[in-house]
């Protein structure tokens, strides 16, 4: 693989990955209502769960869809319905609060996060359209390649999204404001259904 396609791929990882899509709005929110060291292993979760996700696909995963089209219906159900359960998680997390005034939700674990990669609508997309670009031979070095680089890239991406909802939690000054954030963050995850059930 060339230089100039290997820093195509970069790109391609960065843009894939700063932009909003589940993870990015689940981060933002646990940041928030967390802060970033209790969304560490949500942070770590996500990024071994995406390698494995993007090399599995490399190494022939797609082919299932291909041989039994009915696991696509079953993936595309299993996402909208976990998609919708998370949305839930993060709308009533500010109100989850218990009689001695602690927060009983809890940031999502790290099995969680990596989990929840298998049902991520934008991450199989992000595999499927990277392994289809710059791997579109299989090679086991070019599937190698592109895990790297989007394990390397996805981290920082990752934590800024993190960093960046630490930041609002300051501005989070009472519980009326929290709870509108955590609302509007249950939405965006939910319009990310229109992926799965419009789009796709």
């Amino acid at each position: 693989m060339s230089i100039e396609i290997i820093f195509a791929l970069f790109i391609f990882a960065f843009v894939s990955s700063i932009t909003p899509g589940p993870n990015n709005i689940m981060l933002m929110a646990s940041g928030t209502n967390f802060g970033f060291q209790k969304t560490i292993p949500h942070i770590v979760g996500i990024n071994i769960g995406f390698s494995t996700l993007i090399f599995s696909v490399g190494i022939g995963l797609i082919e299932i869809f291909s041989l039994f089209p009915f696991t696509q219906i079953i993936l595309k159900f299993l996402c909208g319905g976990y998609l919708t359960y998370l949305s839930y998680r993060i709308a009533v997390s500010s109100s989850d609060i218990g009689k001695d005034g602690e927060q009983k939700s809890k940031p999502l674990s790290f099995l969680q996060a990596l989990l929840f990669q298998w049902v991520n609508p934008k991450g199989w997309t992000m595999a499927l359209a990277a392994i289809s670009i710059y791997s579109p031979a299989n090679a086991f070095s070019s599937i190698i390649l592109v895990t790297a680089a989007f394990s390397i890239v996805n981290l920082p991406c990752q934590c800024l999204w993190a960093l960046l909802g630490q930041q609002f939690r300051r501005l989070m000054t009472n519980s009326y404001k929290l709870r509108i954030f955590n609302y509007i963050m249950a939405f965006l995850l939910m319009l990310t259904l229109v992926q799965i059930f419009i789009i796709s």
